[in-house]
């Protein structure tokens, strides 16, 4: 009985260091916070903004900011996952060889993107984008490197990754672009996915121009980096001034993004001021926006 009796003891305490452990694991499980991913196929997010801002799907018809873009996604991710953490963006678009080209790479070089490349075939059509989707949402998920997926996207093809993520229990969020006719998004993926929304023309209007139509197209020669940055210093004095520290307070936690209008605001008076087009110019947008926040961080 005796032996009976330290056996039931040692199984106790045994079970007490099992519970213990399992509510340490809990508590810090609890102070994880949640991680979201954005998932962009290029060639949907072309095609369809094309469309609806500029009036056509042939890419050399218009300009897209695409840095502008990503950080105006980012933005909407903040607002939408309000108490988790942006993992990275994922941009997946088609090359010939899958080399990159000039602005495939200036995107591949911006902070937290990620560009997979898939190939392009003799009618230009992308090949192997879905399954590079597949892939990363799949693996992302079984890792539980994220919680939540944002996927810009349309095609049927992406209904199996959406089901591979959902498997490993990450939420998967569809987000598509307004439409001028109809629909541009497979209804077999708008069954499968958790969330739906929607994007308008005036979420893209500021980062897509028709290249036959520039703004300040006879504003003379292009401005230096530098010339760029000391505007974006202007106006972030001016905003400071108008604004107040209480709005910079709210503002630098999200260095080095700026939520959407800040960004569009800069972009519109930079111009204005240069009387230069920033469209589609990804270095001196940056060297705008570091101008913008070095002044910032120095009066704070």
């Amino acid at each position: 009985m005796e032996a009976m009796n330290d056996d039931l003891a040692a199984l106790k305490a045994r079970i007490d260091r099992t519970n213990e452990l399992l509510t340490r694991m809990l508590a810090e499980v609890a102070k994880t916070p949640s991680t979201h991913a954005i998932f962009v196929d290029a060639g949907y997010l072309y095609a369809a903004t094309g469309r609806l801002v500029a009036g056509t799907e042939d890419r050399r018809a218009f300009d897209l900011d695409a840095e502008g873009l990503i950080e105006a996604l980012i933005d909407k991710a903040r607002q939408i996952f309000a108490d988790s953490r942006l993992l990275r963006v994922y941009w997946y678009d088609g090359a010939r060889r899958r080399i990159h080209t000039a602005e495939q790479q200036t995107i591949a070089e911006l902070p937290d993107v990620k560009v997979r490349l898939g190939n392009l075939n003799a009618n230009n059509q992308q090949k192997g984008v879905d399954s590079l989707i597949r892939t990363d949402l799949e693996s992302l998920a079984r890792h539980r490197a994220i919680s939540d997926a944002a996927l810009l996207g349309g095609d049927e093809d992406l209904v199996s990754a959406v089901e591979a993520a959902q498997g490993y229990g990450a939420r998967v969020h569809l987000w598509g672009i307004e439409a001028p006719e109809g629909r541009n998004q497979a209804e077999p993926l708008l069954w499968e996915v958790d969330s739906q929304r929607t994007l308008d023309l005036e979420f893209f209007k500021p980062y897509v121009s028709r290249r036959t139509a520039h703004a300040y197209e006879a504003g003379g020669a292009r401005p230096s980096r530098e010339d760029v940055r000391f505007v974006g210093a202007q106006i972030a004095a001016k905003w400071l001034s108008s604004r107040g520290s209480e709005a910079l307070v709210e503002l630098l936690p999200g260095h080095p993004y700026l939520p959407g209008p800040v960004d569009q605001d800069l972009l519109v008076e930079a111009e204005g001021l240069l009387q230069y087009s920033l469209r589609g110019q990804a270095d001196l947008r940056r060297a705008l926006r570091d101008g913008f926040w070095e002044h910032l961080q120095t009066q704070y």
